[in-house]
C-alpha cells in the first residue's frame, strides 16, 4: 500500500468533513455568545465611566439610570452641571479620557446592536418558528444553552422551561433551596407580564410552544410560528 497516498486522501477527506461540520447553529452560538459578553464589558465599562465621571457631576449620573443614555448625554454634554454641584471642577485635559471612555462605550453599544441584527437575520433565515415564538435573543440563548437546534429539541419541555437556571437548580439539589420554576424565559414579555402566581404556568406553556417550534424548524417543517405565538397570547391576557 502506497502509505502517503493513503495519508493524503485520508486528510482530504478529513478536512472535507470539518468544512461540512460547521452548522448555521454554530453560527447562532457564537453570535449570541459575543452578544452576552458585549453586554458585561459594557456594563463593567459604563460603571467605571460613571464612577470617573462622579468626581465631575455626581447629580447627573445619579438622575440617568439607562448606561446607553448617560454615555450618550456625557459625549454629546448634555451633561448640565448645577451650580451647587459638589463636583470638582476638571480641566480638558482630565475630561478627555473620560470622554474617550464614552465613545469607547458607545462604539460596543453600536457593535451590539449590529450583532444582534444579525442573529435575528440569521435565526429567521434558520429556525423561523423559535424566532417567532421565543423572539431571536431568547431563542438563540436556549439553542446556545443546549448545545445545538439537535440537542435542544431531544429535550422535554420541562427541561426547555429551566434552561439557564442550572445553578439555581443545583443550590435546589445541594441545598435543599427553593426549586427554579424558569430559566432564560423569564425574561420572554408573555412571561414577564404576568402576575407572579401565573408565571409558572405561563413558563410551561411558554415552553411547549417553544419545544414543538424548534422541533419543526429542525425538521423543515412548514411555518406556524406566529399560530403557536399567538395560542400563548390568547391563554395569558
Amino acid at each position: 500500500m502506497d502509505f502517503e497516498k493513503y495519508y493524503m486522501e485520508n486528510l482530504k477527506d478529513t478536512k472535507q468533513k470539518l468544512k461540512e461540520s460547521v452548522k448555521f447553529d454554530d453560527f447562532i452560538v457564537q453570535a449570541i455568545n459575543n452578544i452576552d459578553e458585549i453586554n458585561r464589558v459594557v456594563n463593567t465599562l459604563a460603571k467605571r465611566l460613571r464612577d470617573w465621571y462622579e468626581f465631575y457631576n455626581p447629580e447627573f449620573s445619579r438622575e440617568v439610570y439607562d448606561h446607553e443614555e448617560f454615555v450618550n448625554a456625557v459625549i454629546e454634554r448634555k451633561d448640565k452641571k448645577k451650580k451647587d454641584s459638589m463636583g470638582a471642577d476638571i480641566d480638558k485635559e482630565d475630561m478627555k479620557p473620560i470622554l474617550d471612555l464614552a465613545k469607547g462605550i458607545e462604539s460596543l453599544f453600536k457593535l451590539k446592536k449590529e450583532q444582534e441584527k444579525y442573529l435575528e437575520k440569521i435565526m429567521e433565515d434558520n429556525c423561523p418558528n423559535i424566532s417567532a415564538v421565543a423572539g431571536s435573543l431568547i431563542g438563540a440563548r436556549l439553542i446556545a444553552i443546549a448545545g445545538d437546534l439537535k440537542r435542544l429539541v431531544l429535550f422535554p419541555a420541562s427541561t426547555v422551561q429551566l434552561l439557564g437556571a442550572e445553578k439555581a437548580l443545583f443550590r435546589h439539589m445541594k441545598t435543599k433551596a427553593k426549586a427554579p420554576k424558569y430559566g432564560v424565559i423569564i425574561k420572554h414579555p408573555l412571561v414577564a407580564r404576568v402576575s407572579k402566581g401565573k408565571k409558572g404556568k405561563a413558563a410551561r406553556k411558554l415552553a411547549d410552544k417553544i419545544l414543538l417550534a424548534a422541533k419543526i424548524d429542525y425538521f423543515k417543517g412548514e411555518f406556524i410560528g406566529d399560530k403557536l405565538r399567538k395560542e400563548v397570547e390568547e391563554e395569558f391576557k
